[in-house]
Order: C-alpha cells, then structure tokens, then sequence
C-alpha cells in the first residue's frame, strides 16, 4: 500500500512539474527575453574601458585601522544584475531538461525518430546550462583572482604592472559579464524556438513523422 502511494505521489509529482515547465516555456520564456533585452539597455552595459577604472585606496576608510581597499563598484553593479539572471537561467534550463526527459518512452525497435528529437534538444538545453554554471563560476573567479591583485599592489606599490593587472582584470570581467547577459537572452530565445518547433515531436514522440528536426 505504501509503495502505491509512493508512486501515486511520484506521477503526480510528475504532472505538477510538466505543467510547470510548460508554463514556464509559453508564458515565461518570452517574459524573460523581453525582460533581459530591456536591462542590456542600462547604462551599465554600456560602459566604455576608459571609465572602469577606479582608485584603489580610499584613505578615509578605516576597518581596524586597516586602509580600506574598495571593489570596482561598477563592475559589482553589473554582477548584481547578471548574476539572479544567469541563476535564474540556469534553473529553467534544468527544469525543461527534466521536462523533456519525463516525455521519452520505454525504448522500442523503430519508430524512434521522435525520441532523437528529445534527445538532441535535451543536448542542446544541457549545453546552456554548462554554459551558464560556468559563467556563474566566473564570478567567484574573478573577485578571487582581483584580491590577489589587490594584495600584490599594496605589497609592491612600486610596481606598474600589477596595478595595470588589475585594470586588466575588471576590463575582462566586465567583457565576459556583458557577454553572458548576451548570451542568456539569445539561449531563451533558442531554447523557446527549439521546443516551440518541435513541440509535438517532444510531447509525442512515437507518434512523429520522418520530418527534420527543423
């Protein structure tokens, strides 16, 4: 009894997230394109390599009578937008890979050209979310990488080169954040132009024609 229960709450289960993630597809992915479209238009984004630049010691802070050393605010106002973004990306990309992988049927001989649909698309989703985990990976990189800088400039303010290190660094983070917002917005589009195309090859696969994946 407890195990019919147990699946019982399982395919329910099942049902709650197929209906989510195809709310998400419909509703969402469209809502996100516009909205991640709308804040590559901040100013933000548009900030030439001559303005990043930003003083490294500001002697009128204080902590403990240690000179405070600030972050480039600008770049630690772009993080703050792209990072719940990129998150949020890579969630709903997992969510339609389950999606899609709750849809494959029992394996069968023939008629399977419906389940290399599913399988190429979950490829493609699995790839944006790589993508996207690496691109939040970037940023703990980044603000461990400038603190080793930092800690070299204040260690040997006689050297140039580590201070046009760091320069170098914030240029590149900035370069890499702008290209990840890019690149979430055209990953919602693909996603939602992929399964929207092939959305009844993905829902019912066995009943699928020997039409092109496109």
């Amino acid at each position: 009894m407890a195990q019919t229960e147990a699946v019982k709450q399982a395919k329910e289960l099942h049902e709650t997230l197929q209906a989510d993630t195809e709310n998400r597809l419909v509703q969402k992915f469209p809502e996100r394109i516009i909205h991640l479209n709308e804040l590559l238009k901040m100013p933000e984004f548009k900030i030439a390599s001559n303005d990043m630049n930003c003083e490294f010691i500001k002697k009128s802070d204080t902590i403990s009578g240690q000179t405070l050393i600030p972050s480039n605010k600008k770049i630690v106002e772009v993080i703050e937008i792209v990072k719940p973004n990129l998150a949020q990306l890579a969630e709903d990309a997992k969510a339609l890979i389950m999606w899609v992988s709750l849809l494959i049927p029992k394996i069968e001989d023939g008629n399977n050209f419906g389940v290399s649909v599913q399988e190429e698309t979950i490829s493609a989703i699995n790839e944006v979310e790589i993508k996207t985990t690496k691109s939040l990976l970037e940023i703990t990189l980044y603000y461990s990488a400038r603190a080793s800088l930092i800690s070299k400039v204040c260690k040997y303010p006689f050297i140039e080169d580590y201070q046009y290190a760091v320069a170098e660094l914030d240029e590149k983070q900035y370069f890499i954040m702008s290209l990840a917002m890019h690149e979430a917005r055209n990953s919602y589009s693909t996603m939602h132009e992929l399964v929207i195309k092939n959305f009844d090859k993905i829902k019912k696969p066995r009943s699928s024609n020997n039409d092109s994946l496109y």
